[in-house]
């Protein structure tokens, strides 16, 4: 029975500090078309990540996870098939890049915020506007630790589908000190078909791939865009100056958060194009 109640009391102390750790926003967002929905934000500050999820109005399931420790993104998308055109119930793609602070407040910063009106209904300060994502490459999720642990875990539907970039694999590199050759196991090439000629003495020649949008095969393979717009997120700290004391500097202080919306294209490989009816 003591061991009993021990565990007990250990449980106890476990939820107070996970609570201590982690903080839920839920916040009302309006998106240019009027359209209000809800994103709920999670800060870890002990894992120092957080993730953001909405549900767009098609029922499309985004989620963002800002891994800060190793300077990781990863965004992952479900998006509801249209099962009466020959599309599964659903597919899931997880997009992994490097990530620059500047970006987003720090996770204890955001664990530090508090909502005093929650009905509120959020409009972002400030647009960021388009950023072009190539995914150029394929990652396996089970050999991708080395860039973050989380991504195993989080992308573990998207088995097949998760990608990253030649360039975002130089930037970890950079960051972990180790050998490429050693990064590279983790992913591999699909922006082109190396086709062998063995009377040109085994040359190659490349064959790029077509975008999904200038084909109408629906079973070809082909290069699928698809447009995220995260709606409102913390992208930064506000500063105030005190009122100054005779010759004396201003004193600053934070004294709120900036808010932007940012959106995103993703170019990646899709095996055909009947998985990316959206990009007609």
């Amino acid at each position: 029975m003591k061991g009993l109640n021990e565990f007990i009391g250990i449980l106890i102390v476990l939820q107070y500090l996970y609570g201590i750790c982690t903080t839920d926003l839920l916040i009302n967002v309006k998106n240019q078309g009027g359209d209000i929905f809800s994103e709920t934000i999670t800060s870890n500050v002990s894992e120092d990540i957080i993730t953001l999820e909405f549900q767009r109005s098609d029922g499309t399931l985004v989620t963002q996870l800002i891994d800060f420790r190793n300077k990781v993104q990863v965004i992952k998308v479900l998006v509801l098939g249209e099962e009466e055109r020959g599309q599964h119930q659903y597919q899931v793609m997880c997009f992994v890049n490097y990530y620059y602070k500047m970006d987003f407040i720090s996770s204890d910063a955001m664990s530090k915020l508090r909502q005093k009106n929650p009905g509120t209904i959020r409009i972002a300060e400030e647009d960021r506007g388009y950023t072009n994502y190539t995914m150029d490459l394929f990652l396996d999720a089970t050999k991708s630790k080395l860039i973050s642990k989380h991504i195993v875990t989080f992308c573990n539907e998207a088995a097949d589908s998760t990608y990253t970039r030649n360039d975002d694999i130089k930037q970890w590199i950079q960051r972990l000190g180790i050998s490429e050759s050693l990064l590279m196991t983790a992913v591999h090439n699909f922006t082109s078909i190396s086709v062998r000629h063995p009377e040109i003495n085994n040359t190659t020649r490349s064959i790029s791939v077509t975008k999904c949008a200038d084909t109408s095969n629906l079973w070809a393979s082909c290069s699928c865009a698809l447009e995220l717009c995260i709606g409102w997120y913390p992208c930064g700290l506000k500063f105030c100056k005190g009122k100054s004391d005779g010759k004396k500097i201003p004193s600053t202080y934070k004294c709120g958060i900036k808010t932007c919306k940012k959106y995103f294209i993703f170019s990646y490989y899709s095996k055909m194009k009947k998985n990316c009816l959206w990009d007609e």
